[in-house]
This record gives structure tokens, sequence and C-alpha cells, in this order.
């Protein structure tokens, strides 16, 4: 079922949500985008990859954003979870390296929902937690139409049922994200001559 994307995304505040795969980043960097206030980006400290702020200055102002790099998951977990509670960052995006028990994933989204701040988990694919309002796949879409922007983003859990798939593309120029059509075949039309 394909839904309108303005019932899921911007993503609910109060809640933490979950993304996946090759374009997790983009979708991360974008939801930061429509997020109102401060922004804090946690990642475990021994990862060899870096948020550089400059780098995602297309989404948003790079002052904006906080990054924490913790000693472990457990670290991380444990800022994120005070960030959401106090309220007074508005997005926070958490790195994962391992799955959330359900008792670490309650624990998120009860400080997110007392501090109306919203969470994003970063996972690996087949790592999400039962306690999360939603899950995205995000994946770059490529080909020779198609530009560096295009992305295609498919939501595979939503606690509120709305379900659906969607390709979009940043624009940093009018600092928007655009629903793409897809192109489409018409019936009775030849392939290109080789």
């Amino acid at each position: 079922m394909i839904s309108d994307l303005n019932h899921c995304f911007p993503l609910r505040r109060g809640r933490v949500h979950e993304v996946f795969g090759p374009a997790a980043f983009g979708f991360a960097a974008v939801a930061c985008a429509q997020a109102r206030g401060d922004l804090l980006w946690i990642t475990e400290g021994w990862r060899a990859e870096r948020i550089n702020p400059l780098g995602l200055a297309a989404f948003f102002d790079p002052s904006r954003l906080l990054i924490a790099q913790t000693k472990d998951q457990t670290e991380v977990l444990a800022v994120a979870e005070e960030a959401l509670r106090d309220g007074c960052i508005g997005f926070v995006v958490l790195s994962l390296t391992r799955p959330l028990d359900l008792r670490e994933g309650r624990r998120l989204q009860l400080a997110a929902e007392k501090g109306r701040a919203t969470g994003l988990c970063l996972i690996p694919e087949g790592m999400g937690s039962n306690a999360t309002q939603s899950r995205w796949q995000a994946v770059p879409l490529l080909g020779a139409n198609a530009d560096s922007t295009l992305m295609r983003w498919q939501i595979i859990k939503n606690k509120e049922g709305t379900i659906g798939a969607w390709n979009v593309r940043w624009d940093a120029a009018a600092h928007r994200l655009d629903v793409v059509s897809t192109v489409a075949k018409r019936p009775c039309s030849a392939p290109a001559p080789a």
C-alpha cells in the first residue's frame, strides 16, 4: 500500500524511530533538516567513520549540531536517554551497532515521550527493536537518469499502521524534500534502438 508521505514524515515527535540501508545517513540528514531546535548525533568513539558537520550544510545549519562520541553502546543509550528526556534537544540520532533489547527500546521511548523530542536510531539491517514507533529502509536509486540525491524510502513498520514507499530527493536550494514520480513506459511504446 502506498500512502501519502506526509502522514509519516517528518518523523513523529515524542517517539523513537529506526532507519537502515545504504542511504540511512541521507535519511537522517533530511530528518534533522525537518526537525526544530538543536540536534545531537551520538556514535561510539571506536568507530572509524566520523560526522563532518560541514558536509551536512546542504541540509541544515551545522551550528545546530552537537556530536557526542562515547565509549560503547551502553553509553550511547545513556546519553540519548538523558537528551530525549530533558527535551532541550529536539532531535537525537543514535548510531547503533547491536540490537536493542525491549527494555532499552522502551526506556528510549519513555524518555522521548517525556521530553517531546524525536529519536532516530541508525541500525544495521535486521536489527530493529519492537519498541520503536517506525522502521524505515533507505536506499539510493542509481541508474542512468538518477542523480546522486535520489533515494527510495520505504516504511516497513509503523505502530500507526501507515506503510508505503516513496522515491524522494532533497532539494537543497529550496530546503525541502520532493517526492519524485517513477518513470513509466507508455503502453505500446517501442524500446529505443541499441
